[in-house]
């Protein structure tokens, strides 16, 4: 058994033949599981709040558009704050996927990136609700085949260069991802497998549907843009006004004006 067996089929693949077919079903069950656990326990790990409670002293939850990835912690308390973000939310993905891809191959690395992106947005330790999983799922599909990343990668940066939006970008590379992943497979005259393929779909569905919000603000044309600035932090007492006010969507209501009395 060399790395490379072991890096594209999985531990439980090459010691199949150590075992008999019932102990080979119980260890797969087992590690299947252990794959499942480790992953989504990894993914709970949301560093955008993590950060924004600990060194700030507010949830940034409660903050801009009430999500806890690397935009909103960029909007609020700046750059070194949002990659600090970045950092951690694309490292546990990475962890995920190795322990996924060791012991179950590359169909396990596709499962246990779906269940790091699955505890990014729904946190055990933070009452499940945390981010939309752009960076965690960018980190999952990098280190499993950078060709798909590459592809992804550059329908990000495009339509963030024509539009600005960090959202309409983040909707468009999920949007093509199962795509681009089915297209890849086909250039090498194969098909994905199933359950990898499924995987990838329900990434791109949940990065999609986490943005409903954005996509109703784009219709409306109240979506924020990117914006870099030297400073970005707000003073304790914006804290305190952000917390309250949240995004003028929220409380937003639309109603005609013949209906006045």
């Amino acid at each position: 058994m060399t790395f490379a067996d072991l890096y594209h089929s999985g531990l439980l693949y090459c010691l199949r033949e150590h075992f008999s077919s019932a102990w080979q079903t119980v260890l797969f069950v087992l590690a299947f599981l252990l794959v499942l656990s480790a992953a989504y326990l990894l993914g709970s790990l949301n560093f955008g709040i993590i950060i924004s409670t600990k060194k700030y002293g507010t949830d940034v939850r409660t903050l801009g558009s009430g999500n806890a990835g690397s935009t909103n912690m960029l909007r609020n308390f700046g750059k070194k704050a949002a990659a600090l973000t970045f950092l951690g939310d694309t490292l546990k993905a990475v962890a995920a996927v190795i322990i996924g891809r060791l012991l179950l191959g590359e169909t396990g690395a596709y499962i246990s990136g779906l269940f790091c992106i699955l505890g990014h947005l729904f946190p055990c330790y933070f009452r499940f609700k945390g981010g939309k999983g752009v960076a965690t799922a960018a980190a999952m599909i990098l280190i499993i085949d950078p060709v798909i990343f590459a592809a992804v990668i550059v329908m990000f940066l495009l339509v963030l260069l024509i539009t600005r939006y960090v959202s309409l970008s983040s909707i468009m590379a999920a949007f093509i991802y199962p795509a681009v992943m089915y297209f890849r497979y086909q250039l090498s005259g194969t098909y994905p497998p199933t359950l990898s393929f499924v995987c990838a779909i329900t990434i791109a569905f949940l990065i999609i549907i986490m943005h409903r919000e954005n996509i109703k603000r784009l219709f409306r044309g109240r979506e924020p843009k990117l914006v870099l600035r030297k400073k970005n932090r707000l003073t304790p007492e914006e804290f305190e006004k952000e917390a309250k006010k949240r995004y003028d969507d929220e409380v937003y209501v639309d109603y005609d004006e013949n209906d006045k009395k």
